[in-house]
């Protein structure tokens, strides 16, 4: 029999041990920001819609009303975005307004899991949607 620096039927399983580790981390880092970039598309399109929904309101409260209904029946089609963890505000005058979701996704589905071997950005989502009134 060889000596044992001399023999190789061991490489695979040493290979493995030292590019698994990275695999699994790049795996994860992937994963957790797929899911976090799905999410923060998904808050982007509940500001438009909100945004565009409070066009039909006519005073400051009313169309802060139909940006918080708009949320709630908006964020339920998405089928794994927390409502609870959603906030809207609406901010505006007679030039124009602004809708702004916040939403915190460290409540969410458990795309923040791997937090801790994958550096992840901000775990609250802000996006916001904004609305100049009159003239082009």
């Amino acid at each position: 029999m060889a000596p044992f620096w001399t023999r190789r039927d061991g490489n695979v399983a040493v290979e493995f041990a030292l590019i698994a580790p990275v695999f699994l981390a790049m795996l994860l880092g992937i994963m957790s920001y797929g899911g976090y970039f799905w999410m923060a598309h998904s808050v982007q399109e509940i500001a438009d819609d909100s945004a565009r929904a409070a066009l039909a309101g006519l005073t400051a409260d009313e169309r802060q009303m139909l940006v918080r209904a708009t949320l709630s029946s908006e964020i339920a089609k998405y089928g794994t975005l927390n409502p609870a963890a959603a906030t809207a505000t609406y901010t505006g005058d007679a030039q124009g307004y602004t809708v702004a979701i916040s939403y915190d996704a460290s409540r969410s589905n458990g795309v923040f899991w791997a937090g801790g071997l994958v550096p992840m950005p901000s775990s609250t989502i802000v996006r916001s949607a904004t609305i100049k009134m009159g003239g082009f």
